[in-house]
């Protein structure tokens, strides 16, 4: 059946209201994304600062140049932020190992890279010790109810297992290493240093940049690949 004059005007209207609706809707959607990462990454700051019992909503809110009310609607509560800047702290290092294409290389290259890389990026990112340190002193009750947190580990540990089955295929890596077990310790030589840098330093009479120094990252490099070799 045909549509009368003001029929058709009601249809082009409709249509044209209908994308203005929806053109409205993207930048809508990406100032909520724009504004759900500026509150993440005050959060990071503040918590990793103060800690999970000293941080504030006030004080995330005013350095995100937000308000407490969209924090509460974004995350619900101060646990539910304080797992989402977890699930960030984790997400940010394996999307920067992932970056080393590690599967492509020679294994023990592979192997050398993601040791100095571990142990850069927790050297760079002393935030990272901060809120990781926190969280074992609260149990790590936001991780065992982040099942994102978890997850995000999984492919490392995928690629570390990658990596020793290429070596031991070679016959330049022991084939009876644990991948889980390889990762708590690269994890733990990368770390350990720089959460401890202080009282190390106070010590052996050095200063906390030679803790952490490049004397210090061959070390752990050598042991490492020591370890793995035949």
């Amino acid at each position: 059946m045909a549509l009368t004059e003001q029929e058709r005007a009601g249809h082009k209207g409709n249509g044209a209201e209908g994308s203005r609706s929806r053109t409205a809707s993207r930048p809508a959607t990406r100032n909520a994304a724009a504004t759900r990462r500026r509150i993440l990454s005050a959060a990071v700051i503040e918590f990793a600062a103060k800690g999970f019992q000293g941080a504030r909503i006030d004080g995330i809110a005013d350095r995100a140049g937000s308000n407490k009310s969209l924090i509460y609607s974004y995350f619900d509560n101060k646990d539910g932020l304080f797992a989402a800047v977890l699930e960030k702290t984790y997400a940010d290092i394996r999307a920067a190992e992932q970056k080393l294409e590690l599967t492509s290389r020679d294994p023990v290259e592979a192997m050398r890279e993601l040791v100095a890389f571990s142990f850069d990026y927790v050297a760079g990112h002393r935030e990272f010790v901060a809120i990781i340190n926190d969280e074992n002193m609260l149990q790590g009750v936001h991780v065992r109810d982040s099942r994102r947190a978890r997850e995000l580990n999984s492919p490392l540990v995928a690629t570390i297992r990658t990596l020793l089955e290429q070596g031991a295929r070679m016959g330049r890596f022991r084939t009876d290493v644990d991948p889980v077990q390889l990762y708590i310790t690269i994890a733990a030589v990368s770390y350990f240093h720089v959460s401890n840098r202080h009282t190390m330093s106070a010590i052996f009479d050095l200063e906390p940049a030679a803790v952490c120094g490049t004397a210090r990252r061959e070390h752990v490099i050598a042991v490492i690949l020591g370890y793995l070799r035949v």
